[in-house]
């Protein structure tokens, strides 16, 4: 499969990437390294990016905004995502041809053109791996964009089953030019209204038996503003490096598609079955699952707090 999507990237004349809406990091490095990759290396090419702008991300690049009759006369190929009603943008539909690029342990409803490495850390990580076989050249923004993915999917090197792989992918990026300050002082560097925002969520988890939780209702949005992934992503550290804390959790109402999005982290206790069994997904110590209500998330809690019980009976 994947050297026949290289073989489609040669053949069309018009690309269109994609991601999952409420882009991480990964999502957008993943899609904006990969465009600046192929312009590169295609610079004939007619080349676009889509998807919903993001306020905490944006220096990482702006999207395109087309229209339907460019979708469908173009490839599409879809990142970080594998579920069809979190595309950033259902155009995708129109274009001739659809692949998908995803490095997470769920199925996929939007083609069987599928490319998927689970043991990947990043979609990042896996994109580049595939360039870098394919011989196509990583300029230094694509290598920017990829880096970003890499460092933030990866928990800053923490998360990740083939760490090693990771390891040396970040190193080739760097050999390649990528601006990791660049890319550290945008998201580790944050304003004193951010640092407020953060402390306020400091005082407000619950432990339970070594299950560290937050629960976020739309009056928070209400009080600080900011994008959904600021609070539902952004807050999850606040729980971490804590010893006491083996797994923490962050349920955050999402008021767009009516669903509780839960976060799910952990130091070295595998996770993901938990997820799994509400029908969400990711990785073994890094996943999450959208739940219908709060009861739900009481439930998920529980088998959180029994998890972590069982494995101190061992």
């Amino acid at each position: 499969m994947e050297n026949i999507l290289f073989d489609k990237i040669k053949e069309y004349d018009s690309i269109i990437i994609l991601r999952h809406t409420k882009p991480d990091l990964d999502a957008l490095g993943s899609q904006l390294g990969l465009y600046h990759t192929l312009k590169y290396n295609y610079p004939n090419k007619e080349i676009y990016v889509v998807g919903d702008a993001s306020l905490k991300y944006g220096f990482i690049g702006k999207m395109d905004l087309i229209e339907d009759d460019v979708f469908s006369k173009s490839l599409a190929i879809i990142v970080d995502v594998s579920v069809s009603n979190m595309v950033s943008d259902n155009r995708y539909l129109l274009c001739k041809e659809v692949f998908v690029i995803d490095h997470h342990k769920n199925g996929c409803d939007i083609t069987t053109n599928h490319l998927c490495d689970t043991t990947k850390v990043a979609a990042s990580q896996y994109i580049c791996e595939m360039l870098l076989r394919h011989n196509l050249i990583i300029p230094p923004l694509a290598a920017t964009c990829f880096y970003g993915g890499i460092i933030t999917d990866s928990g800053r090197f923490l998360y990740g089953d083939h760490l090693d792989e990771t390891f040396l992918i970040a190193s080739k990026l760097i050999e390649l030019k990528a601006d990791y300050k660049y890319i550290y002082d945008n998201i580790y560097v944050e304003t004193l209204k951010d640092r407020e925002k953060r402390n306020y969520f400091s005082n407000k988890f619950i432990v339970d038996n070594g299950v560290a939780y937050l629960k976020n209702t739309q009056e928070v949005f209400e009080k600080f503003g900011g994008e959904f992934n600021d609070i539902s992503r952004g807050m999850l550290s606040v729980m971490a490096g804590i010893q006491e804390i083996k797994v923490w959790l962050n349920f955050t109402y999402d008021i767009e598609r009516n669903v509780i999005v839960g976060e799910f982290r952990s130091r070295n206790i595998p996770i993901i079955d938990i997820a799994k069994k509400y029908g969400g997904g990711g990785h073994a110590l890094a996943c999450g699952a959208s739940l219908k209500d709060w009861d739900e998330v009481d439930s998920v809690i529980n088998d959180f707090v029994e998890l972590v019980r069982m494995e101190e009976k061992k």
